[in-house]
């Protein structure tokens, strides 16, 4: 292993050639890039081994940023290798419009792949710390997305502004597409979720068929979703590993979200619609808690676009019976530009009452 000092300038191929002579001829190191904003003229893939870091900034903000000018929705870094490590980088993502199925593209960075052509081995042992995103203006596309055979994931210290969802976690699994997987699909697990903070995008996080995930301590502010967790649109019905059972040991704790949607802040949904032969399925949470989270209902972001008959709910829980909620707070104070979680005027759902099927 060695490290790099590289050298980047204002030609974006250039740029993408000084680190893929090194990511592609060694067998991984550490390249360390200068503080500056640099263009790519594509994406690059960070095989095992590999540390991305950017300049020392102390305390303060990143102070080296990496955008890319490709038109062909790559992530501008792809992690398809283990004990990859990214830090002290900020990522401006290019306008991307990946749709419904592609949220693994267009990102700042993804961490494994959505679909597969034949069977994988895992992604472990990757860590994205002190790592900033600005897609403002643009939610078409995620910024993170931790996609299939991915464990031992850190994601830790990360700020999100703008895009689609902020860190998107999602099963995968082998097939030419959505419509027609094979199997086996590939659940991420392992994860920890720590110190996140997203704002001015459509949804802060979502995970989607996962087990043993911890999520603690994060702001979701000006979001029109704060979050959801998922059961797959295909559930478990390719899942191999059976002592390891997909929507079991989740935790999500210390969350502050402030949303302008119509709908919801939270949605924990049990039942998903495959794909592949349209049939609902209902997958069993287990050992599943959220709990000391602060919900606060911001004016909507599009005025008249909420429904007369269906009124706004901070948590909407759908054939989930297997979930508890503990100190759940919302805050209904009159001026929501000082909201908070100290507040005292709340409304709170009782400790460990369990979201049963509503």
């Amino acid at each position: 292993m060695t490290d790099h000092d590289l050298t980047l300038t204002d030609d974006p191929t250039a740029n993408r050639q000084a680190l893929e002579q090194h990511l592609t001829t060694a067998t991984g190191g550490t390249l360390r890039l200068p503080a500056g904003t640099f263009t790519l003229d594509r994406g690059v893939v960070l095989g095992p081994g590999w540390t991305l870091r950017g300049a020392a900034h102390g305390d303060g903000p990143v102070t080296t940023w990496l955008t890319s000018s490709s038109p062909d929705g790559e992530p501008i870094v792809h992690v398809l290798g283990s004990r990859v490590t990214i830090q002290d980088i900020g990522f401006l993502p290019p306008p991307c419009a990946p749709g419904e199925h592609g949220g693994d593209r267009g990102t700042a960075i993804t961490i494994g792949n959505y679909l597969y052509p034949a069977e994988t081995e895992w992604i472990e042992d990757v860590q994205i710390r002190r790592v900033e995103v600005e897609r403002r203006d643009e939610r078409a596309a995620n910024c993170v997305a931790v996609m299939g055979a991915v464990r031992d994931i850190t994601i830790s210290d990360v700020s999100i502004v703008g895009g689609c969802t902020g860190v998107a976690v999602h099963w995968g699994a082998v097939g030419d597409g959505v419509d027609s997987i094979v199997g086996p699909s590939y659940h991420p697990h392992h994860l920890s979720i720590r110190d996140l903070r997203v704002s001015d995008a459509f949804e802060g996080f979502y995970l989607s068929s996962v087990h043993d995930v911890v999520v603690d301590r994060v702001h979701l502010s000006d979001v029109e979703i704060g979050f959801r967790l998922l059961p797959g649109d295909n559930t478990d019905r390719f899942h191999s590993g059976g002592d390891n059972p997909v929507g079991a040991r989740i935790r999500v704790s210390g969350a502050h979200v402030a949303w302008n949607g119509p709908l919801y802040a939270v949605r924990i949904a049990g039942w998903g619609r495959s794909e592949i032969d349209h049939s609902v399925r209902v997958l069993e949470y287990r050992d599943v808690v959220v709990r000391d989270c602060t919900f606060v209902p911001l004016p909507l972001a599009t005025a008249g676009s909420g429904d007369p008959l269906r009124s706004r709910s901070p948590i909407v829980v759908e054939l989930a019976s297997g979930v508890i909620l503990e100190a759940i707070r919302v805050d209904l104070r009159v001026d929501p530009a000082a909201a908070g979680p100290q507040h005292d005027d709340r409304a709170e759902v009782d400790p460990r009452q369990p979201a049963g099927h509503r």
